[in-house]
């Protein structure tokens, strides 16, 4: 038990330790009250609740590098219990308490398991990154920092690691020194074991040693409490928070109010435009660079990367957050310290990052918000967007090409398409895309998929030339101003035609209508084609036997994957057709971008090592697969676009839809070779 002194003297230390610490939190509270509101948080309970079990269970981290991520479970199941062990040593020290036997035995067993597991778990996290040093820990030279950046994170993770080793050694040696007075405890052996090698020591200098490591076991922890805003290492408090604001669809964009007189700008130059949630993830951030790791951008040489956009805010907001949690401004905009043109443009909004984000943190959001800011308030954007946005504007497409030729693709089908003039009320909708209305390559889908729709009897229409560009390409462009425009239009007029269900065969279009039009009054049931046309298979509506036998490897799009959860329906009918599918090594949620997302079809691709098709496709082609399948026209002109580069025997590529068709001429001849043989 501590001394009289003693305990004045830790009172103090803790007081003083409370103010400076609380001050810290207090700062990020006042920055996070005067941020911009984001969008309501509903069902807080719930959303608490999930982000508890999803911490406790730490499966957003075991995602990715498990055997790390194991290590990393020793030091936070450690911690958490930690909470209790930390708080019993305080009352040991102020009150005459026997923490022996009896119930204690289950509560010492764990803390003697806890301590050595964090002990062990921190000196491999710590020789991983200071010896072994793998490429998790460093960012490409073209990549962007802010100047505090390559120094800092070393140093603060050697603080951060020195202080666990710290704390926990000298708990465990304080323990170690009790136990060589009282004797050895079966219920604590590590601490028994390093007691028996202080054993031989006088038993007053035992009693000074277990005093010495007391304080140094939470005397540290008082010392580390103000500096712990600062670090990373605050992520154990935040992370929580941000796991419970994570929207039901992460990634999903939140609209601009035009119509707020008090918004004096659009979109994000500092960090004080951001809404709270947006500056709630540089504290949330691990620094782990998952995100880094798999973004396609980053993972073809380019200069951004995700990672370093966050940790670049977080080293920003550590040098100026007393002024702005005054009400003071940012000294410089994020693009002086936290990213570049170059970075900016080359993001695909693949949404890798968020998916793969053990904290919820949506980096591809961070990007969309400081290009509106560009396109919108500082008209800085590649050249090549403007022809998009122009198109967009007067012909209703990023093409620029005429309304009246958006049914072309429709023309020498043998059955006459219908539209919303002569079926004003369908029960399906087919909305067919910008893609598959001008793109010659991908006007073969949407003739496939009304080949579909017609053979399995469908009540069916399309808007014909009323239809307009969804506006996902100037939304993720950064021209929200644009896509109000075009998507306040659409959902007027899908409102008057009211239709029972929407098909999409563009993943852009169906992720747009399905979930961001609900901002702007339109809340509709939405389908993509694949899962329509498994639907009717299932039916029985398409019979379709198994008439192929090729190996095909299946390219998720991000759009219709990560975006939307829609893994297992475009496999389904591939299999049904009898194809044998063969998956690529980075597929489903973990699948890697064809390049076009995020206007990045519209422009030019920003230098590089290679282009991000091009790494796409080399995978695909190392499946061994003769064909691939995909359910995207944009993924598809890609990886079409890759597959004419070849010099040897390129992939045939083609959609879902195409295969399905393919399949029910197929039949056709085969009913009608038996009709005529028999």
């Amino acid at each position: 038990m501590l001394t009289p002194v003693e305990k004045v003297l830790f009172l103090i230390a803790a007081a003083a330790s409370a103010y400076f610490g609380g001050l810290g939190f207090y700062r990020i509270y006042l920055l996070w009250r005067r941020a911009k509101r984001g969008r309501p948080i509903d069902r807080l309970p719930e959303r608490l609740g999930r982000a508890i079990w999803q911490v406790i269970t730490q499966q957003t981290v075991f995602k990715k590098r498990p055997l790390i991520s194991f290590f990393h479970a020793f030091v936070f199941y450690g911690f958490v219990y930690y909470v209790l062990v930390n708080l019993v040593d305080v009352l040991e020290g102020y009150f005459p308490i026997e923490t022996r036997g009896g119930y204690w035995n289950g509560y010492n067993l764990l803390a003697d398991l806890f301590t050595t597991l964090v002990l062990i778990g921190i000196v491999v996290l710590m020789v991983r990154r200071y010896f072994l040093r793998p490429q998790d820990f460093f960012f490409s030279p073209e990549v962007p920092l802010h100047e505090k950046v390559r120094a800092g994170i070393p140093r603060d993770s050697a603080i951060v690691g020195a202080f666990i080793i710290f704390h926990v050694g000298n708990r465990l040696l304080s323990k170690a020194a009790q136990l060589a007075l009282e004797g050895p405890d079966p219920y604590q052996p590590v601490a028994s074991w390093v007691g028996a090698a202080l054993a031989p020591l006088p038993a007053s200098t035992l009693v000074v040693l277990e005093h010495v490591f007391w304080w140094g076991a939470l005397g540290s922890i008082l010392a580390f409490i103000p500096y712990f805003p600062r670090t990373k290492h605050i992520h154990l408090m935040i992370a929580p928070l941000k796991l419970a604001l994570r929207k039901d669809k992460p990634g999903v964009l939140d609209p601009i109010d035009f119509e707020d007189e008090s918004l004096e700008s659009f979109g994000v130059a500092k960090l004080e435009d951001f809404d709270w949630t947006r500056l709630v993830d540089p504290y949330a951030c691990i620094m782990c660079n998952r995100c880094q790791e798999v973004c396609p951008a980053y993972t073809t040489g380019k200069a951004l990367s995700p990672s370093a956009l966050i940790i670049n805010e977080r080293y920003e907001l550590n040098g100026i957050l007393g002024d702005l949690a005054e009400g003071k401004e940012s000294p410089r905009p994020l693009m002086a310290f936290a990213i570049n043109d170059e970075a900016l443009w080359a993001c695909t909004t693949c949404m890798a990052c968020i998916e793969v984000c053990p904290v919820g943190n949506e980096q591809m959001v961070h990007i969309v918000d400081i290009r509106r800011e560009r396109v919108m308030m500082a008209g800085s954007f590649p050249a090549e967007l403007q022809n998009a946005f122009r198109g967009m504007e007067r012909s209703g497409n990023p093409w620029g090409l005429s309304p009246e030729k958006r049914m072309d693709w429709a023309k020498n089908l043998p059955f006459e398409v219908p539209t919303t003039a002569t079926n004003p009320h369908p029960e399906v909708l087919y909305w067919v895309g910008c893609a598959a209305s001008y793109d010659p390559r991908s006007q073969k889908i949407a003739r496939a998929m009304a080949t579909i729709l017609h053979e399995a009897g469908v009540d069916w229409a399309v808007l014909g030339t009323e239809e307009k560009c969804t506006g996902d390409v100037a939304r993720r462009a950064g021209n929200e101003y644009l896509f109000f425009q075009l998507a306040t239009e659409n959902v007027e007029k899908l409102n008057t035609v009211a239709p029972k269900m929407i098909v999409t065969t563009c993943p852009h279009c169906f992720h747009t209508i399905g979930n961001e039009y609900k901002d702007f009054g339109g809340d509709y049931v939405v389908k993509h084609h694949t899962q329509f046309i498994e639907e009717l298979m299932a039916q029985g509506r398409i019979d379709t036997p198994p008439l192929f036998d090729e190996t095909v490897t299946y390219h998720d799009p991000c759009y219709l994957g990560r975006h939307n959860g829609v893994y297992e329906q475009p496999r389904e009918v591939i299999e049904t057709l009898g194809f044998k599918l063969e998956e690529p090594e980075r597929t489903r949620e973990g699948s890697f971008c064809c390049g076009a997302g995020g206007a990045q079809f519209w422009k030019e691709e920003e230098p590089g090592a290679e282009r991000v098709s091009e790494n796409r496709y080399r995978e695909l082609e190392g499946t061994g697969a003769e064909m691939v399948a995909t359910s995207c026209p944009f993924c598809m002109r890609m990886l079409t676009d890759e597959a004419a580069r070849e010099e040897a025997k390129a992939l045939e590529v083609k959609d879902v839809a195409e295969l399905v068709a393919e399949a029910i001429v197929a039949k056709r001849q085969v009913v009608g070779a038996e009709s005529r043989g028999g």
